[in-house]
């Protein structure tokens, strides 16, 4: 590591140079990279250079370290705002905690990547996101080029690693890969073809791969919650009447303290008075009604009741009950386990009672979940199903960047699981037995809702994938 922190050292005084001749680049990774990590958060990055990207994130608590003197002396020179200490990620002293840990083109110039890996857990809590950037090792020879052409320095050996090294070593160090994707086919600015190359072909099979640019976002691996939590569940209830008394009778309870919010929502049938009866009669479950008042829809009912809960985790249930009350368990394990932070149901690995989907709902059903998948980068086997748990924590989140997609969802659903994904949460699926109502009727129109849910994935193409 001494000769690369001389060469970095000596490349200090030109190094802004440099990124001024590929700004186009830079601009690009920055951008990427700020997909991904909200304003204001708590970010460390390693191998800091002059501090360009740690700025370009503008974090809360922003910390740059680097092996190369010169090279801190100039950053804090550029951004006397960040602080930037010299130290080594493969011997790494630095204890503090962040949000999210950058390493952005470093990996090639580390001697031993997996105790760099390995000491990552000293600046990680369980909920930190390790973000890191790195050049497709298909790109070398043009790379050579480049720098017999004077269009970028002139860099030692570095190391090639491909997607299932990092991986790998990740793997072996402690973490576990959330999400990887392939950014820039073209790092350089030319108009019209670079928004084209860099937008929508990346992102298509058969050039997904070539990308300059891999980037993989990973977290500790899991461990469990450590501390007692109480929980929240939300029943949206609209027109369910004889659901109502056993929804409580067969809730089970979670936690040290289970709270069951039902959020009525303006019910031709008496519901509202249902719940006001049950409340009466179980006063050892604690028991609220929530008026959905003069919103629609059951997103606006799912807001509503995250609002009024009060627990540590909290939990969706449908009530038709078409999703047991008694699955939730599971959910709650999940979480605890901390298998996942986001955990939502698949109703598509059971078989189903005979009524509980008809036959183009589950086209339908099948068709999104490939769509999702692909335009999430985490699997989906179903988005559709309703029941939903993670923590209040996480949640808050969720809602405080909300204004990136803004109100465009009255299902709720996929407000959630675009939020869980733009956060990269780690999602879950739990594979659920669903069953057919048998009080009441569907609220749920295949063809109006269906054309609803289209747009929501043409919405979250421009939103998430095509960025």
């Amino acid at each position: 590591m001494t000769s690369h922190a001389a060469y970095f050292d000596q490349l200090a005084p030109d190094r802004d140079r440099w990124i001024e001749k590929n700004r186009y680049y830079h601009d690009q990774l920055a951008r990427i990279l700020a997909f991904h990590i909200p304003a204001q958060a708590r970010v460390l990055e390693i191998g800091s250079g002059t501090g360009r990207l740690l700025a370009a994130l503008q974090p809360r608590r922003g910390l740059g370290i680097d092996f190369s003197p010169r090279m801190v002396e100039t950053a804090r020179r550029n951004h006397p705002h960040l602080e930037f200490l010299v130290d080594d990620v493969e011997d790494l002293r630095l204890a503090e905690k962040f949000d999210y840990v950058v390493l952005s083109d470093l990996l090639g110039f580390l001697d031993d990547v997996q105790q760099s890996f390995a000491n990552l857990h000293r600046v990680c809590t369980p909920a930190t996101r390790v973000l890191i950037t790195y050049y497709n090792f298909v790109w070398e020879p043009i790379m050579q080029v480049g720098e017999r052409l004077g269009w970028k320095t002139r860099q030692p050996t570095q190391n090639w690693l491909g997607n299932a090294d990092v991986c790998n070593l990740l793997d072996l160090a402690g973490f576990e890969v959330i999400r990887q994707t392939s950014r820039l086919l073209l790092p350089k600015r030319v108009p019209i073809l670079a928004w084209l190359c860099n937008r929508v072909l990346v992102n298509l099979p058969g050039f997904r791969h070539l990308g300059l640019t891999q980037v993989i976002i990973a977290r500790p691996r899991a461990t469990p919650v450590s501390r007692a939590c109480t929980c929240s569940v939300i029943i949206p209830a609209r027109n369910e009447r004889g659901n109502i008394e056993a929804a409580v009778q067969r809730l089970p309870r979670l936690g040290t303290h289970t709270e069951i919010v039902f959020v009525e929502g303006n019910s031709t049938d008496g519901t509202a008075d249902e719940i006001k009866r049950v409340i009466a009669r179980y006063p050892d479950r604690e028991i609220k009604l929530v008026s959905q008042g003069q919103g629609r829809g059951k997103g606006d009912a799912v807001r509503q009741g995250f609002a009024a809960a009060t627990g540590d985790v909290l939990m969706i249930l449908d009530a038709d009950l078409t999703v047991a009350p008694e699955e939730l368990p599971k959910f709650w394990d999940a979480l605890m386990s901390g298998h996942g932070d986001f955990i939502h149901g698949s109703r598509l690995v059971y078989p189903m009672e005979k009524q509980a989907m008809r036959f183009l709902n589950m086209l339908g059903n099948k068709f999104f979940s490939l769509a999702f998948t692909y335009l999430l980068g985490q699997r989906f086997k179903d988005t559709l199903c309703g029941t939903k748990v993670l923590f209040r924590s996480d949640y808050q989140r969720i809602a405080a960047n909300r204004a990136y997609f803004g109100d465009f969802d009255p299902f709720g659903d996929f407000d959630l699981i675009f939020g869980a994904a733009k956060l990269n949460l780690k999602i879950v699926e739990i594979p659920i037995h669903y069953r057919e109502r048998s009080y009441g009727t569907t609220n749920i129109s295949r063809f109006r809702h269906g054309w609803l849910l289209l747009k929501m994935v043409l919405f979250a193409a421009r939103r998430i994938k095509f960025v």
